[in-house]
C-alpha cells in the first residue's frame, strides 16, 4: 500500500507515533521536504483559457488536474486565484464585463469546492472597475469563498502615482479588512505600457493603501515583480522598499507576507540567487511563502527542486517549506 506522510513539525510526529505509524521508520531515509502549501496556483474554465489565451497561451485546468499535479509534487494544500480579473482588461472591450467576472469566479468556487481539504478559492476582479466593491461583498458572502480577494495591478492597469487609483485600492483594501478576507496581490505595474513602478510605487503602497487592511493577511505575489527570474531591476527596487520595513518591523507590514512564484528558476543565475538570499532573510524567512503559479503548466517538483538550489541554510527552506499563510489553514 503506498503511504503518504508530510511531516510539519513535532506535534504532527508525535501524533503519527501515538497512531502506530511514525514519520520515518527506522532503516528508512527521511521523507524529502516537501512545502506544505502552494500559495499560488490557478484553475481556468474553458471561457477564462480560451479568453487570455489571446495573449498568453492558456489550456483549461479544473481541481481534478491540479490536485493530481499537487500529488505529484507531494504538495499538501494550495491557493487557487481565480482569473476573473482578465475580463477586466482595460483595453479590451468585453460585453456583459461583469457577468463574465462573476460566472468565472463562481466556476473557481465551485472547483475548489470538489476538494475543500485541499484548495482554497480566492476571487478576483479589476479593483478599478464599478463594480469591484460589489463583487468582493458578493465573494465575501459566496460559499467556497470569503477567506480572500486577489488583485492584479498589471493586468488592470492600476498605477500608484495616480491618486485616483490609490484612493480606489483604499477602498478595496478596507472593505476586505472589514470582512476579514486576506488579499493576494500582484502589485508589478504594467510593463507592456511602460508604467512607472519602483521604489517610488512601493513607497505609496507602503505608506497610503496597506495601512486600510491592518488585521488581514497581505500577499505580495512574486516577489513584487511579476517573474519569470529575479533580473527585474524596477521589482528588485521596490521589493527593497518593502524589505526595509519589515527589517525595521514597520507596524504596517505585520501581515504582510511574499510569495515566490516565478521568481525562483532552475536556471536562476548564481549572483541573482546570492541577491534573492540576501532580500530573502531581510524580509525574514517567517513571512516568505512558496508558490509556483504554473500559469496554465502542470505543477511539478520542479519548482520546489528550484527553491532547494538556493543557498539557503537547512533550517531556512525548512522554515520557508513549513509556513502558511492564515487564510490556507
Amino acid at each position: 500500500m503506498r503511504r503518504f506522510c508530510i511531516t510539519t513539525g513535532a506535534i504532527f510526529c508525535a501524533a503519527m507515533a501515538l497512531a502506530g505509524s511514525g514519520a520515518v521508520c527506522a532503516g528508512e531515509a527521511p521523507a524529502p521536504l516537501r512545502p506544505a502549501a502552494d500559495h499560488h496556483q490557478h484553475l481556468f474554465s474553458p471561457a477564462a483559457a480560451a479568453w487570455m489565451s489571446s495573449s498568453i497561451v492558456l489550456a483549461p485546468v479544473d481541481a481534478d488536474e491540479l490536485v493530481a499535479q499537487l500529488d505529484a509534487a507531494g504538495v499538501g494544500r494550495a491557493a487557487v486565484l481565480s482569473a476573473a480579473y482578465a475580463y477586466g482588461l482595460p483595453a479590451r472591450a468585453l460585453d456583459h464585463e461583469y457577468a463574465r467576472v462573476r460566472a468565472e469566479n463562481d466556476w473557481v468556487a465551485a472547483q475548489a469546492a470538489r476538494h475543500p481539504e485541499r484548495l482554497v478559492a480566492l476571487c478576483s476582479f479589476n479593483p478599478l472597475k464599478d463594480y469591484a466593491l460589489l463583487e468582493l461583498g458578493r465573494c465575501a458572502t459566496t460559499p467556497g469563498f470569503g477567506r480572500g480577494i486577489k488583485l492584479d495591478f498589471a493586468a488592470s492597469d492600476v498605477q500608484l502615482d495616480q491618486p485616483g487609483h490609490v484612493e480606489r485600492l483604499r477602498q478595496v483594501f478596507r472593505a476586505a479588512n472589514a470582512r476579514g478576507m486576506a488579499i493576494v496581490m500582484d502589485m508589478r505595474a504594467s510593463r507592456a505600457h511602460g508604467r512607472p513602478y519602483g521604489a517610488a510605487q512601493a513607497r505609496v503602497l507602503l505608506e497610503q493603501v496597506l495601512p486600510y487592511a491592518p488585521d488581514v493577511p497581505v500577499q505580495v505575489s512574486h516577489l513584487a515583480g511579476n517573474g519569470p527570474g529575479f533580473g527585474d531591476t524596477p521589482a528588485r527596487e521596490a521589493l527593497a522598499v518593502l524589505a526595509e520595513a519589515a527589517a525595521r518591523q514597520d507596524p504596517r507590514m505585520r501581515q504582510v507576507w511574499f510569495d515566490v512564484a516565478a521568481v525562483v528558476q532552475a536556471d536562476l543565475p548564481a549572483d541573482e540567487a546570492r541577491r534573492l538570499v540576501r532580500r530573502l532573510r531581510q524580509l525574514g524567512l517567517d513571512r516568505v511563502l512558496y508558490g509556483s503559479d504554473p500559469r496554465g503548466a502542470s505543477e511539478a517538483p520542479d519548482a520546489w527542486e528550484a527553491f532547494l538550489r538556493l543557498p539557503l541554510e537547512k533550517a531556512e527552506t525548512a522554515r520557508v517549506a513549513r509556513n502558511v499563510v492564515p487564510y490556507l489553514r
